[in-house]
């Protein structure tokens, strides 16, 4: 009774309270204020602000911009920070080659910039600048060598300098930009009337929900039964989050967390339901996967019970597809070392654990060659942002 907990997500919003957690559909045609207060007004009523909390993912996240020097360093570690800090990713741009690069169509909450280590000079110049006026965006932050911070503060007045992220050991600083991330993210809210208005039955401050999914991960194996090393997947309506042990990835960052997290924005099931579908169409196992299914590729093309319940499927196949050593263009992990993985969203409302683990096993056996699957857990509940949190 100490804590009422209150996850606000892009289909449902989740109330943890004396241990017990409900889930309630949204109706769209409300504000999320006026729904959840006619929905759990009794239970609102029990708690004192100050004993309140909430996390959203209902904003939909920061846009962000990435511009860095390297693959391997600057680029790599600026995109860990922003995925570790509940921020969404629209583009990453190798500074080198940035003349190749359309402009982004859509205004950018945030660019990153960042590059060299300090003492590394001319690093970025007036093609920088010419890029960036060409930029829609609202804020613009600079993480990169210190020898760079004159030219770019007297080109770009609004820029916020903050601390390099990267050492002269290679090793990355996180905290600041993070701690700048976070804290746009609360503006957002801010400045959005749906989220604004929560602010009338809490004193604490929402976090993204990816950020306090995050923070749950070193303590999942006092609620669940877990076995390291392990993922978490987290498919719902308009994104699909994984976060998992910075063990299994084979291109490491050296920082002080332990567990990284990715965010495919095109693999939900409802907001992002094309996108999943042109994923689906364009991957050169998704025949195979749909006969294993016994259905065929028409169900694509269904609004049905069943088609829902393969467009979940091919979701949790095309994540783990896109996480192994066949897709190049996100963080390869060691799947084949994975001993469990826990499943939560709204996936888990909808499909069954034989479904799941039919999933799980079709891309074990096609992709990696293994015959058995790592243990699967499944959070129906969503507890784990209650860890978090």
């Amino acid at each position: 009774m100490s804590k009422l907990l209150i996850d606000i997500g892009s289909t449902y919003f989740k109330i943890s309270s004396n241990g017990e957690i409900n889930q309630y559909h949204r109706n769209f045609d409300k504000s999320i204020y006026d729904d959840l207060s006619q929905k759990c007004s009794e239970v609102l009523t029990r708690y004192k602000k100050e004993n309140t909390f909430i996390c959203s993912s209902a904003n939909g996240g920061l846009s962000t911009l990435i511009i860095g020097l390297t693959n391997s360093f600057s680029l790599k570690y600026a995109t860990n920070i922003a995925f570790n800090s509940g921020i969404n990713i629209i583009d990453t741009i190798l500074y080198p080659k940035i003349k190749e690069y359309s402009l982004p169509g859509e205004v950018i909450d945030v660019v990153i910039v960042v590059g060299g280590i300090d003492g590394v000079g001319n690093i970025f110049d007036e093609q920088l600048i010419k890029f960036l006026d060409r930029v829609n965006y609202q804020n613009i932050v600079y993480v990169g060598s210190g020898t760079n911070r004159e030219f770019l503060k007297k080109s770009i007045p609004s820029i916020k300098i903050l601390n390099n992220i990267i050492n002269n050991k290679l090793q990355v600083y996180e905290d600041e930009l993070k701690e700048y991330l976070t804290n746009l993210y609360q503006e957002d809210i801010i400045g959005k009337q749906d989220i604004k208005q929560l602010y009338d039955i809490t004193d604490n401050q929402i976090y993204p929900t990816p950020y306090i999914v995050n923070k749950s991960m070193p303590n999942m194996s006092e609620h669940f039964d877990v076995v390291d090393p392990f993922i978490l997947i987290d498919i719902g309506g308009a994104t699909t989050d994984i976060h998992y042990s910075k063990d299994l990835a084979n291109d490491n960052i050296l920082s002080s967390n332990e567990y990284d997290r990715l965010v495919f924005k095109k693999l939900g099931v409802y907001k992002s339901r094309q996108s999943l579908i042109f994923s689906a169409k364009n991957n050169e196992f998704v025949y195979e996967f749909l006969s294993y299914m016994d259905v065929t590729e028409n169900i694509l093309e269904e609004q049905s019970e069943q088609a829902l319940k393969i467009l979940m499927q091919l979701s949790i196949f095309l994540v783990l597809y896109k996480m192994s050593k066949q897709h190049t263009s996100y963080i390869d992990l060691q799947l084949q070392r994975v001993k469990s993985m826990v499943f939560t969203g709204g996936i888990t409302k909808v499909l069954s654990y034989e479904q799941i683990q039919k999933t799980v096993l079709f891309f074990y056996k096609k992709i990696l060659n293994y015959h058995q699957t790592p243990k699967i857990i499944i959070d129906k509940e969503y507890m784990v942002w209650t860890i978090g949190v």
